[in-house]
């Protein structure tokens, strides 16, 4: 290990464990990247006086940090990433019951009953894919899961890995759903999908920017990761299943022994309700709002039009989530 990263992790442990001491701050474990979280942590600042120490990880990660920190919490929330995370962690016992003021407002799926946790942003998957790939293989962009099937795919398809990524796991249940929850005959399809996988990612978004550069000619990505690729001036394609895919509610919880819990709160508090929500097309965070009052930015809303995404189960997606992982890892990713 070098200096500057001895140097870099000596500084993000400081970082999160002094600021307990302060009384205007809390630490978060944030699911979503850092460009993405800093400017909401940043407004939230602003508005509360509250400062926001966090660090990032990839949902399964952030989860198995929180349980192995159970009997001493060294963060105060885990911010944002797919429900079924929560869900999977409400069984571990480390999450809090809070029910913030969006409690009575929000539809049932973005709100656990109990409050142990509620959402703050929708976000459906897509396809995602390279367009020069597709202009050189004669191919349009995929609207079917059988498209990705192609022999042209072969070894050209990124997409995450189950293990460390809730993107994975949505995508998984996804493919569930569209066979009819026939469990064999969509591992049966994993497999043969997996023949044209060039690399499974840690992170949901780490693919984007190999399908952007047509190092990987596809992907499949939650729209917030794929749109920001576009935004950045890669030459990509987004597109939609016809037997439709599958949308993740983003949630905020709060852990079971926080040090500083009332300041969570307020940022549970803020994170649900329009304050925040309507931040997401000031940063260009391709968000749906989880409050309907907040208006979904236009040109998300014409990418979506027509078409065919439907809720994970949350329920079901969490009780299971342990078994469909060790499922996929055991027959697919072999």
């Amino acid at each position: 290990m070098t200096l500057m990263s001895i140097v870099l992790c000596l500084w993000a442990i400081f970082s999160l464990t002094s600021v307990a001491f302060s009384a205007d701050a809390l630490n978060a474990y944030s699911i979503w990247p850092e460009n993405w979280a800093r400017p909401m942590f940043e407004e939230f600042e602003k508005e509360t006086g509250i400062h926001v120490n966090f660090l990032r990880f990839s949902s399964g990660e952030a989860l198995a940090r929180v349980i192995a920190e159970k009997s001493n919490p060294r963060v105060d929330v885990l911010f944002g990433g797919p429900v079924e995370t929560h869900i999977a962690g409400i069984k571990e016992g480390i999450f809090e019951p809070y029910k913030s003021p969006a409690f009575g407002v929000l539809p049932p799926r973005f709100r656990d009953p109990e409050g142990y946790w509620v959402g703050i942003a929708d976000d459906p998957l897509v396809f995602m894919s390279n367009k020069k790939f597709l202009k050189e293989n004669s191919l349009k962009p995929p609207t079917s899961w059988d498209d990705l099937l192609h022999s042209a795919y072969k070894g050209m398809i990124q997409i995450a890995d189950a293990r460390t990524s809730g993107t994975a796991v949505t995508r998984i249940y996804s493919i569930i759903e569209v066979f009819g929850r026939d469990e064999n005959k969509a591992f049966d399809y994993m497999k043969k999908l997996r023949k044209n996988v060039q690399v499974y990612t840690k992170s949901g978004g780490g693919g984007t920017i190999p399908v952007g550069l047509g190092q990987a000619g596809a992907g499949i990505f939650f729209i917030v990761d794929a749109l920001k690729t576009r935004q950045e001036g890669y030459d990509v394609v987004v597109s939609f299943p016809k037997e439709g895919i599958g949308t993740s509610v983003e949630a905020i919880a709060l852990i079971k022994g926080a040090k500083n819990p009332s300041l969570a709160k307020k940022l549970i508090d803020w994170s649900s309700s329009p304050a925040m929500q309507t931040l997401y097309a000031k940063y260009k965070i391709n968000f749906v709002p989880a409050r309907s009052e907040v208006k979904i930015e236009p040109s998300l809303a014409e990418i979506l039009k027509g078409a065919k995404i439907f809720p994970i189960d949350e329920a079901w997606a969490g009780q299971n989530r342990k078994r469909i992982v060790d499922r996929w890892v055991n027959e697919v990713l072999p």
